[in-house]
């Protein structure tokens, strides 16, 4: 497996796929590089080049995603292998540059990586020396190779990495031979080699050489062809692939149909996991409740939910961010993923939130059927919001577990009290976000998110550190449409109150003392907006008909968006300025999420 981590070089990666026989790039997709709807985009793109595996652009994430890759195949071989059977073998490959090394994320991911002796993990460090303010020495001097030595890495050193192909090729067959830790390999080139002007300046970092410099350039270097001309011998030479390739498929076909033959029962379940199927009545394990059950914080329930899952979906892989018992995340008597241990599917990330979600997307994108999921307080999600935002874009079924997700946080105070958080999450597109009101809406986040996963898209789950009630209008099925009525009236209600979360057990009795005093109130807890917008328009004005205006959000988090459903006579329930440390309880009070409040605010809106 390939990762251009410095995706900004996409254009070798084009090449040499059109080189080696992919039908996804032509010559005249190589000629409409970075243009419209070009398959050859200005970085890799997975959903718009097949071939590409993971989407690069922002440095350092690409090889944290090949961390993940790792991860994937040492687990899976972990699994399926047997001592007379290989059936997942592979190694993973990343070029990474100086920016890429420069980025925390790179940092998070390779100092795990080393952790957790992944051997079959070969990164090729393009050291160029070259960024796009110029010469690094103006912002990076560190011994890049000492500080992968002091991850647990093998660290090799190719010195001239522009003409010496030998050396790369024998530093990586000594790559491959240390089986126990992940192998690093400098290799010295210069940028923009043969440009006789431009050759180690940043000006041929990310702009084109201009008319004059090329044909300098191809003087310089003895290339007598014309453009996008390729020399048949250099075609035939790299085509040699397609046939080498074939080969390799044939003899894998060949091992499985053996490995088929010795051990059906796991043949089934590795074929399932390729296919993305899941198991039949899967989500028959989810449980479900009544009013009379405790009340419980949902995190809890989501705890619940991942343990009943993880008997029957052998394919759900994570962890958290060094938050297990507070996120509630590990799953029982399955073991911890540790070196040598890859077997286990509880993944201890550290504190490492930003390494720990592309890591997951690497999972993800390894493309085996893996679900994995990454854990941490929601207020942490900005330290890791690039990589969730690419679990959105470059299409990985990735499920994030956010607990403590609002003032009722408590103690801790604003830094760990999301304000704005569940609104800038909601503004990423292809992200699902679903925040449940309780353990049935709970069980419905868990069917939408594994079904997500498997349709390779990633969803967001909220849940609280607090206590909430089970509300008796609450429903997994119902919860998976995204908005719905908990509580209602005859006829045409005069209010409507709309509740996610902790907060609609407040619409609730809010809505039965307003109920009790003559008023036609309808309740809709709705935990995800996004679910209830691909819901067609009949159900929504079932819902939220146009015709009642008059209409009152409550949730613990910014008013952001949230005009949208309440309209220009309607009001929130919300928190637009950072919370306090005090217990949850006393925070929610303060901040008006009480049923006192929203009774204030609803007799407003009715006059």
């Amino acid at each position: 497996r390939f990762i251009l981590s410095a995706g900004h070089g996409s254009m070798l990666q084009y090449a040499l796929l059109y080189l080696t026989g992919y039908d996804s790039v032509s010559i005249e997709d190589i000629k409409q590089f970075r243009q419209w709807e070009s398959k050859t985009p200005g970085h890799p793109e997975n959903f718009m080049t097949a071939g590409v595996e993971v989407t690069t652009g922002p440095l350092g994430q690409g090889i944290a995603n090949g961390v993940g890759l790792a991860m994937a195949e040492a687990h899976l071989a972990a699994k399926f292998n047997k001592p007379d059977a290989k059936i997942v073998d592979h190694y993973t490959y990343v070029i990474l540059g100086d920016g890429c090394n420069m980025e925390g994320v790179s940092g998070e991911a390779c100092s795990y990586a080393g952790h957790l002796g992944l051997g079959k993990l070969i990164a090729l460090y393009d050291d160029n020396h070259i960024s796009i303010d110029g010469s690094t020495d103006v912002a990076f001097t560190e011994d890049v190779s000492k500080r992968f030595e002091a991850y647990g890495w093998h660290v090799l050193h190719v010195e001239n990495g522009n003409t010496d192909l030998a050396a790369i090729e024998a530093a990586i067959a000594e790559a491959k031979a240390v089986t126990d830790k992940p192998s690093m390999i400098k290799v010295t080139t210069t940028i923009g080699y043969g440009s006789p002007n431009k050759a180690n300046t940043a000006g041929v970092h990310g702009a084109a050489l201009g008319n004059d410099e090329v044909k300098l350039t191809r003087d310089n270097l003895g290339w007598e062809y014309e453009p996008f001309v390729i020399p048949q011998d250099a075609l035939n030479h790299m085509g040699k692939a397609v046939e080498r390739g074939a080969g390799y498929e044939s003899e894998w076909n060949q091992a499985f149909a053996d490995y088929k033959a010795k051990y059906p029962a796991e043949a089934a379940e590795f074929e399932r996991f390729l296919s993305g199927a899941l198991p039949e009545g899967w989500d028959k394990v989810l449980p479900t409740y009544t009013a009379e059950d405790k009340a419980l914080p949902t995190r809890k329930h989501s705890e619940t939910c991942l343990n009943k899952l993880a008997p029957v979906l052998p394919e759900l892989i994570g962890g958290s961010a060094d938050l297990t018992h507070s996120n509630l995340t590990e799953l029982k008597g399955i073991g911890d993923f540790q070196k040598g241990q890859y077997q286990n599917r509880n993944i201890h990330f550290g504190v490492r939130e930003h390494g720990m979600g592309a890591i997951c997307n690497g999972m993800a994108l390894h493309g085996s059927g893996l679900i994995p999921y990454g854990a941490t307080f929601l207020i942490f999600t900005d330290y890791m919001r690039a990589a969730i935002r690419l679990s959105a874009l470059s299409l990985a079924g990735v499920i994030w577990v956010m607990t403590h997700d609002s003032i009722g946080q408590g103690e801790d105070g604003p830094t760990h009290q999301p304000i704005e958080t569940l609104a800038s999450l909601r503004a990423i597109p292809n992200l699902t976000v679903i925040r449940p009101a309780d353990g049935n809406e709970c069980s419905g986040a868990y069917k939408v998110a594994i079904e997500r996963a498997k349709q390779n898209k990633p969803t967001l789950l909220a849940f609280s550190r607090q206590n909430v009630p089970n509300l008796a209008g609450t429903s997994m099925e119902s919860a998976t449409k995204g908005a719905y009525t908990v509580l209602d009236c005859e006829g045409t209600p005069e209010l409507i109150l709309i509740g996610t979360g902790s907060e609609v057990s407040l619409c609730v009795t809010a809505g039965e003392k307003l109920t009790a005093e003559g008023r036609k109130v309808r309740v809709v807890s709705m935990p995800s907006w996004e679910l209830f917008e691909a819901q067609d328009a009949a159900y929504k004005e079932s819902v939220l008909p146009k015709a009642v205006t008059k209409r009152l959000s409550v949730e613990a988090g910014a008013s952001f968006g949230w005009h949208k459903y309440v309209g220009t006579e309607g009001d929130t329930v919300s928190i637009d300025r950072f919370g306090a440390s005090a217990p949850g309880g006393v925070c929610m009070e303060k901040f008006g999420f009480s049923v006192d409040n929203v009774l204030a605010k609803a007799k407003a809106l009715l006059g």
